[in-house]
């Protein structure tokens, strides 16, 4: 995957509300190691207060407890980047807007904090979508490569391009 710009990321996010602005759609984010890139994307579009309703940057693990109510013992069960605290932060995001979708992301962009078993460059992204009993909980893993510009960049990518795919019919 090349780095992204951030115009890149601007011309997905307007992909994205196109999808979902007819669908009666509305996102949520809950972002940790992007620090706010989705949100800020998503927020360049014209008309996006259509089908946006918040952005949560949660970067501490205090945050993601106080307003995504990730139960803080997964912190020292699992890690902060992890498919458990992801999906955790996604379904937080989602009950507390109140929105039918919702994208989290949780990694380590470097260039310190990675280990032998999460290295730099480790996202772990979570995504809950749909409504009444067709809701969709799922999470997915990327290991990136580069700076931590690109780290951030990349992951803010692949999320915007999570969040297009589940507009998609199945």
């Amino acid at each position: 995957m090349t780095r992204p710009d951030f115009d890149a990321l601007c011309r997905l996010a307007a992909d994205v509300g196109a999808a979902y602005r007819p669908r009666g759609w509305r996102l949520a984010t809950a972002e940790s190691c992007t620090g706010g890139l989705v949100s800020a994307a998503v927020t360049s579009v014209a008309g996006s207060s259509d089908w946006f309703d918040r952005g949560f940057v949660t970067y501490s693990n205090a945050a993601k407890s106080d307003l995504l109510g990730v139960n803080p013992a997964l912190f020292a069960q699992v890690g902060a980047v992890s498919p458990e605290v992801a999906s955790a932060m996604a379904l937080g995001a989602r009950q507390r807007a109140g929105v039918e979708v919702a994208v989290a992301i949780t990694g380590i962009a470097g260039p310190g904090g990675g280990t032998a078993e999460k290295p730099v460059g480790t996202v772990w992204f979570g995504l809950v979508w749909g409504a009444g009993g067709a809701v969709h909980n799922e999470t997915r893993h990327a290991l990136f490569k580069g700076d931590r510009a690109s780290v951030r960049l990349q992951a803010a990518e692949l999320a915007l391009l999570w969040l297009l795919q589940a507009a998609q019919p199945a």
